[in-house]
């Protein structure tokens, strides 16, 4: 005689910032089950918008209706960084018990001691930050259910995001509470600082009497190319290109042609990321002499 289990109902949620991501999470997590109750932004219009792109129309309310919030198992804020202190001392004057809630932010750049008011009211509070771009909320949607989510809190608090992640289809990890804005810092680099890199490039091949639009659909393939090898093998062994091979001539020409004074920013980051590059093709076997050679010309 076989026992069927019953499962398990998913935790409500309540989201307090209705923006990209904000939208986006409501989306996923309502794919997933999850009843979202209630959606805050400072803007009621923005908030009733969010409301009815999910089927069950939760609450819209604006911070100074806090107040109103539907009694609630989980708790994303999901507002711009500067926003959730002041979120966590409205939530903190508010919420009647934190017995039983959990509260996570999707920053970044902040752990969850900005949520100290919640925890000191009973609260779990903990950070929950995906780590994927986010430009529009119906897309990123879907990339949010196959991220990869840096968590970070009380141990309660981890539980439930790593149990709402794996709903999710994505995969997590956790850090110290210390080391979010160094981990932050590292998110940077890859994504951000990486369309900034994008952009200097194609202003380079511009001055070529390449256009600009031409320019980022012809680097885009090689741009894919690069993030495929990074998939497949350590950065070392991803490396291609000049100072893969240590051509040398080919690094004094490129700083000639980078002289100008309109590429003095290209300049610097061609030196300061070529002499890491040299770190690399070095591990790789890059024979120490002309490693060293070539550092000295960058420097």
């Amino acid at each position: 005689m076989s026992t069927e289990i019953t499962p398990q109902p998913k935790p409500t949620v309540s989201i307090i910032g209705a923006g990209r991501l904000g939208q986006a999470l409501a989306a996923a997590l309502k794919s997933c089950n999850y009843p979202v109750l209630a959606v805050v932004t400072r803007r009621r219009g923005s908030a009733v918008k969010a409301s009815k792109r999910l089927q069950d129309n939760p609450v819209a309310l604006t911070p100074n209706r806090l107040a109103s919030l539907p009694p609630t198992d989980l708790i994303l804020i999901a507002t711009p960084d500067d926003a959730i202190a002041e979120t966590a001392r409205l939530l903190s004057q508010t919420l009647k018990t934190g017995k039983g809630v959990t509260v996570l932010h999707t920053s970044g750049a902040l752990a969850s001691d900005v949520l100290d008011p919640l925890r000191r009211l009973g609260c779990e509070t903990g950070s929950m930050h995906p780590l994927v771009s986010i430009s529009d909320p119906v897309s990123g949607a879907w990339s949010l259910q196959y991220a990869h989510y840096c968590l970070e809190g009380t141990r309660k608090a981890t539980t439930v995001a790593r149990s709402l992640v794996r709903d999710l289809g994505g995969q997590s990890f956790t850090i110290k509470q210390k080391d979010k804005a160094l981990y932050h810092a590292a998110a940077v680099m890859v994504s951000p600082h990486l369309v900034s890199l994008f952009d200097l490039a194609s202003e380079m091949i511009a001055a070529c009497g390449v256009r600009k639009r031409d320019a980022r659909v012809a680097f885009a393939p090689l741009l894919q190319s690069t993030i495929n090898n990074l998939k497949a093998s350590e950065p070392q062994k991803a490396l291609t290109g000049t100072f893969a091979r240590g051509d040398i001539d080919t690094v004094r020409r490129h700083l000639e042609a980078l002289s100008l004074k309109k590429f003095a920013a290209a300049r610097e980051v061609y030196k300061q990321l070529g002499l890491h590059s040299l770190d690399l093709a070095k591990k790789n076997g890059l024979d120490p002499k002309l490693t060293a050679a070539i550092k000295k010309l960058l420097r």
